[in-house]
Order: C-alpha cells, then sequence, then structure tokens
C-alpha cells in the first residue's frame, strides 16, 4: 500500500494498482501547499518573536503524530509518507520551540 502525504484523512491505494489519479496528485500538490502555509507562522514566531495566540497542545500533538506517521512510512519503507513527514516534523518542531521560546 502506498500513503499519500496529508493533513487529515489519508488515502492508501496498492502499489500495483492504476496509475495516480487526478485526486491522488491534487491531494499530494495540497500536502506540500499546507507545509508552505505553515512556513509564515514559524517566521513570525522566529523574525517576530511573537508565539501569542499560539497553541503549545496544538502543536505538540501535531509533532507527534508527524513523528509516528514518520516511523510508519520507514517500517512500510513508502518514501512518500516519510519524506512529507520530515518537513512535518521540521515545521512543527520550530513552531513548538518557538512557542517556548518566545511566550
Amino acid at each position: 500500500m502506498t500513503m499519500l502525504p496529508c493533513d487529515g484523512p489519508c488515502v492508501t491505494r496498492p502499489q500495483s494498482s492504476l496509475p495516480v489519479s487526478r485526486l491522488e496528485k491534487v491531494l499530494r500538490g495540497l500536502s506540500v501547499f499546507t507545509m508552505l502555509m505553515t512556513v509564515p507562522q514559524v517566521l513570525t514566531i522566529w523574525i517576530g518573536h511573537n508565539a501569542g495566540g499560539v497553541s503549545l497542545i496544538s502543536w505538540v500533538a501535531y509533532l507527534i503524530a508527524a513523528c509516528l506517521w514518520f516511523v510508519y512510512g520507514l517500517q512500510k519503507n513508502d518514501k512518500t509518507i516519510y519524506l512529507a513527514c520530515v518537513g512535518w516534523v521540521l515545521l512543527d518542531l520550530a513552531v513548538v520551540i518557538g512557542v517556548i521560546v518566545y511566550p
């Protein structure tokens, strides 16, 4: 099975199935888009030194989820999962550390 990177419920498909569908391409692009949309949050915290209104609990939960998905991707040897999770772990970690450093 191949897991597509995503923020919400994920789609799986057998590796021997038909070529990537239009929806799967959209979901992959959406995964990259949502990571890019997280960058301003990271910049606001680290450049502006302001994490006011950012929930530490939420971002720790996102970080834990990204770490677990990363481990799962490694176990399944699925680059689609674990490579996307590297980006999410880094972004989530940047927010979590920023919230601690700049409360």
